[in-house]
């Protein structure tokens, strides 16, 4: 139980840290740079999904959210 909670721990750490990586990029105004965290986060909240570290649709929600943040920027 101790090491499933490490690597749970671990999981949504990696997760808050990829979306929040997005999030400052989506504030800084810059798209390139909002566009490749994406892309770096996009891996880790589906994998996270699929270990049973979150629910698959909430994944999926938190992913097409952010994508819809990003494409709405302005170039």
């Amino acid at each position: 139980m101790i090491s499933r909670t490490k690597i749970n721990k671990a999981r949504s750490t990696r997760v808050k840290s990829g979306v929040r990586g997005v999030e400052e990029a989506i504030a800084s105004g810059d798209k390139t740079k909002a566009l490749a965290a994406l892309k770096a986060a996009e891996p880790v909240l589906v994998r996270t999904a699929q270990k049973g570290g979150m629910h698959k649709k909430t994944a999926s929600r938190k992913v097409s959210r952010l994508a819809q943040r990003v494409k709405s920027m302005t170039a």
